[in-house]
């Protein structure tokens, strides 16, 4: 008996021993050599591991731009300086990233809109919009559970006391995981530098009663934002008033018109690097 287990030891031990060798002397006899611009590329990259430029974190997206699969503009986080690294990495011509952030088209708070009714079911935002459609009687509202603040990984993101997500625009990075993540798709990326009107609701119902019943603030569909530009830049899309970006001048007419204050400014209410100029002084001036 003893001797049966020592010759089965042995002979596994030998054969252990012939399949390492083997083993060890294939891997090496085909072994791919690892391009070390993939181990470059990576260097260059912030870590942020987000996901943002569509690849499965900064791993997936250095090979990519190492093998000349992806662009070297792809990483949000990054920016313009990271892509200009890459670029030099990879001996093409640089090209400058879009610097985007985060915007909400919603300000259906706590004390604006008006509730179904008790929501007792999973608390977040996708469950609730699976399960009721909406916990609040505008369909299009922002549920407030924070599913877009769970999934940032920049602390840009925060829900207030009013039941909202506020950005946090000196951390956030554009990535667009709060965006992919939001059920209402309420949640869009706007270039930092932009300027000009923008609506804060995404209500797209077009009757004017249904909108009151269900938020105080609301776009109303009225379209004297339309009526009063006067460079035409504004249009109803699906129920929503939409700028051209490329016509608007960020006179301001149509937020001191919008009767439920929907309207705001971008570089005014929402990034706060100008100071709005009445229209009435634009005019004397």
């Amino acid at each position: 008996m003893v001797g049966t287990i020592l010759i089965t030891f042995g002979f596994s031990a030998v054969l252990a021993l012939v399949l390492g060798v083997a083993l060890g002397f294939f891997r090496e006899k085909f072994k791919v050599e690892r391009d070390p611009k993939i181990d470059e590329v990576r260097e260059a990259l912030p870590g942020a591991n987000c996901g943002a430029c569509g690849y499965p974190g900064c791993d997936g997206y250095a090979e990519a731009v190492a093998t000349g699969r992806a662009p070297t503009t792809k990483c949000s986080v990054g920016g313009s300086a990271t892509a200009e690294a890459l670029a030099k990495i990879m001996g093409v011509e640089g090209g400058a990233v879009e610097d985007k952030v985060a915007v909400l088209l919603c300000q259906g708070a706590i004390d604006k809109t008006v509730r179904k009714g008790e929501y007792n079911g999973i608390q977040t935002c996708r469950a609730a919009k699976l399960s009721t459609g909406s916990i609040k009687t505008c369909s299009w509202s922002c549920q407030g559970f924070g599913d877009c603040v769970n999934v940032c990984k920049f602390d840009a993101l925060a829900m207030g006391e009013d039941g909202l997500p506020h950005v946090n625009y000196d951390n956030c990075t554009g990535c667009g995981l709060c965006v992919e993540e939001c059920p209402q798709k309420i949640l869009t990326l706007v270039p930092r530098d932009r300027v000009g009107s923008i609506v804060l609701c995404s209500n797209r119902s077009t009757v004017k009663a249904s909108v009151i019943k269900t938020c105080k603030v609301g776009c109303i569909k009225c379209e004297l934002c339309v009526k009063s530009c006067p460079e035409c830049a504004i249009t109803m899309v699906n129920g929503i008033p939409v700028t051209d970006y490329a016509k608007c001048t960020s006179c301001g007419i149509c937020v001191e018109k919008c009767p439920t204050k929907c309207y705001k400014m971008l570089e005014v209410d929402i990034f706060g690097t100008k100071k709005l100029v009445p229209v009435m002084e634009q005019a004397q001036a």
